[in-house]
């Protein structure tokens, strides 16, 4: 089996934690780092919700800090969600050793992975696209160095943050719309499918009910947002970051269609909304991909199909 280089771009987060767990189950990956930023809570305590998931990935991948805020705004963050310490409120149990991270910026990181990788470098974004943003302002052939990014953020319809956008975009739109304009094929996983993507609350058990100290963590982590989504009227907790994650290796399961997308940073009512022309009869230049369904079933079999291997 080919793997191939990954840099999960993320800020811990409840759903991140999932989707870590889950990507460090996939044979496929060769996880070269985990970058964080400011984004669900700010960046001191996602960098320290990383170190705790990477303990219980069980894998001594390097983690780099990167931004503490938007490049041009202030932050916005989501506590209320996913809890103050960005952990859902839950007690992490066991000693853990290695807390180090690398004295590298997460941006100055992800150029050197990019070189190193030539070319073959695929980086999974599941938070505001922050670090990315300024690592392409600040190294200008990093366009030509990345194969590919698969992100979590944006919708053709909606917004979870506001009713015309999606939070990780929301939070730094103009990093996300150099990140769309940079020339790199950018396959975004926004609410679109991600909604579509739950969990119910017997099939969150049944994770659990696996009995290792990672399922239940998975489990636990998640509780809180279940309750949330429940009292919306959804069927479940939807597996925002767990879909780009799974994307990155099948995209069998997934419906995808080639589209322009920009992000909108001038509105006073659609700041951080992902314009595409997916619905439209005016074409764009087609420089991105959504990812815009899935099955559901095949989706819930592969989580728990990776969730046995601890």
């Amino acid at each position: 089996m080919n793997r191939f280089p990954v840099i999960i771009d993320c800020d811990p987060g409840v759903d991140d934690t999932a989707a870590l767990l889950l990507a460090s189950r996939l044979d496929e990956l060769n996880i070269r780092a985990i970058t964080t930023v400011s984004g669900n809570v700010g960046v001191d305590k996602t960098t320290a919700n990383a170190i705790k998931v990477r303990h219980a990935m069980g894998k001594d991948i390097p983690i780099f800090m990167g931004a503490d805020r938007p490049m041009f705004r202030d932050p916005v963050t989501a506590e209320k969600f996913h809890g103050n310490d960005g952990f859902g409120g839950v007690n992490y149990p066991k000693e853990i050793k290695n807390t180090e991270i690398g004295q590298e910026k997460a941006w100055d990181a992800i150029y050197r992975i990019a070189k190193e990788c030539n070319g073959e470098l695929i980086v999974i974004a599941v938070a505001p696209m922050t670090n990315l943003g300024i690592a392409l302002s600040k190294y200008k052939d990093l366009s030509k160095r990345i194969k590919r990014i698969v992100i979590m953020g944006g919708a053709a319809i909606g917004g979870n943050i506001t009713p015309s956008a999606e939070f990780n975009i929301y939070v730094d739109p103009e990093a996300a719309d150099m990140v769309f304009c940079s020339g790199i094929p950018v396959y975004m996983c926004g609410l679109d499918v991600t909604l579509k993507a739950y969990m119910t609350p017997e099939e969150l058990e049944e994770i659990g009910a696996l009995g290792s100290f990672q399922a239940k963590l998975f489990r636990d982590v998640l509780q809180g947002g279940l309750k949330k989504y429940l009292e919306w009227g959804y069927k479940g907790v939807a597996l925002h970051d767990p879909v780009a994650v799974l994307y990155t290796v099948d995209d069998s399961i997934f419906e995808t269609h080639h589209v322009g997308i920009r992000v909108e940073t001038k509105g006073q009512l659609t700041i951080g909304k992902t314009v595409t022309d997916l619905y439209s009869d005016k074409q764009m230049e087609h420089n991105a991909y959504i990812v815009t369904d899935v099955n559901r079933e095949a989706f819930i079999e592969k989580v728990k199909s990776l969730m046995t291997k601890f």
